[in-house]
């Protein structure tokens, strides 16, 4: 039999080489339900504004894994005792957090499955391959779901200062070339202690934090929460919804196996069984793609165009604005659309819309980043911070937006 190495490097164009730590990680890694990731798009359809946002949820997934490390060496080298079999859950924990996404990340939470998100699919990947790797996820387990008695280390798996954003901000601006959210996350980390079992950052790494969490900020209206982006995620999610409904109504539709089980099924939290999982971990950006391709030529006249939409880049028209939109002129616009088409007023509500989307770069209400000083005092890093624009990231912005077809000639 041939033996394989499995303490492998890898080169990533953020971090330059990652280390593979051992044969159980190495394992997870190999294993079909993470390589799945190398389908499923980190920032969904944010390639239709930014070209280079291709890179995706297993790019991010080592990523983190890397800081990770750092963050364990660092924590170790200021005294903080953290064992083998910690070390080993907490790169597991950060490695896996992310397996639960689904095609083209949150859109799928809000079309095919109803009010299960990809935490509660990750947590059920994580459960699943846990029996196969003979209960070696435990520890790893237990500090995702923020049980583990130290508190710090579900912190460095989830929290506002955690491994997932210090990577995903860095990638993301990398790969949209959006130079705001390129954030120095090793400074950072070489910054974090931990005291009474809570993680915080010393009285040096201050800007640093500022820094972030501008960056947190200026990351999300210019790319998370693009214009183009909001239209582009909420036809897809459409799309979904639509092909959901006419599969109901005994429709035949172009769809791979996997896909097919989700559009003739309910899913809910409560019936999310092993089978679901096992359907769930074949479904891909390339199922909703492909299917979206022949969709296109579909007669349904709601399916076919929402469809072209999305495969040729020729989206709704979107404005944002400070206040709700107004009811009158939503119908304003859908009665233009019935008129135009001869559409039901049902139909021509998937075309025109209204939503909010909102902006919080710090939430106060959360787990507080908090800063520790030489004197061994504790305090939040708004204020401790003499930016007074870090007061302001800690309140919501809210903006309103409306969607409707262009004007065609």
């Amino acid at each position: 039999m041939i033996s394989r190495n499995k303490l492998k490097i890898l080169n990533d164009p953020i971090y330059g080489f990652i280390t593979i730590p051992n044969e159980l990680v190495f394992d997870i890694i190999e294993h079909r339900y993470f390589q799945r990731l190398r389908r499923i798009s980190q920032m969904g359809l944010s390639y239709l504004v930014y070209p280079g946002a291709h890179h995706t949820r297993f790019h991010h997934a080592l990523g983190c894994m890397h800081l990770m490390q750092k963050a364990i060496s660092v924590l170790r080298l200021k005294g903080v005792e953290i064992s083998e079999e910690e070390a080993e859950a907490l790169q597991i924990a950060i490695l896996l957090h992310d397996i639960g996404h689904g095609p083209y990340s949150h859109a799928m939470e809000h079309s095919i499955v109803e009010g299960v998100s990809h935490e509660t699919i990750s947590s059920l990947f994580m459960k699943e391959m846990n029996e196969k790797f003979n209960q070696r996820l435990t520890l790893a387990i237990e500090i995702f779901s923020g049980r583990y008695e130290r508190k710090f280390m579900c912190q460095l798996i989830s929290s506002q200062l955690d491994m997932d954003r210090l990577d995903y901000l860095k990638r993301d601006s990398f790969y949209t070339g959006v130079a705001e959210g390129n954030i120095n996350s090793e400074r950072l980390i070489s910054m974090l202690t931990v005291v009474d079992n809570e993680l915080m950052v010393e009285e040096k790494g201050i800007y640093s934090v500022e820094k972030f969490l501008l960056a947190r900020r200026l990351m999300y209206w210019q790319v998370y929460l693009h214009k183009t982006g909001v239209v582009a995620e909420q036809l897809l999610i459409r799309v979904l919804k639509r092909a959901k409904e006419l599969v109901d109504e005994g429709k035949q539709l172009y769809g791979s196996t996997a896909l097919q089980y989700f559009l003739s099924r309910q899913i809910t939290a409560e019936n999310f069984s092993k089978e679901t999982l096992r359907v769930f971990s074949q479904l891909d950006d390339y199922d909703i793609l492909s299917a979206m391709k022949e969709w296109v030529h579909n007669e349904d006249f709601v399916l076919r165009n929402l469809s072209e939409m999305i495969i040729n880049r020729d989206l709704l028209k979107i404005k944002l604005k400070k206040r709700p939109i107004k009811k009158d002129k939503l119908q304003k616009h859908i009665e233009k659309l019935k008129e135009r088409h001869d559409i039901s007023e049902e139909e021509a509500r998937y075309f025109v819309f209204s939503g909010e989307i909102s902006n919080l770069a710090y939430k106060k209400e959360d787990e507080k980043i908090h800063v520790l000083y030489k004197s061994g005092k504790v305090t939040d890093v708004v204020k401790a911070s003499d930016h007074f624009n870090l007061k302001a990231l800690s309140k919501p912005v809210t903006k309103f937006y409306i969607c409707y077809p262009k004007q065609k000639d």
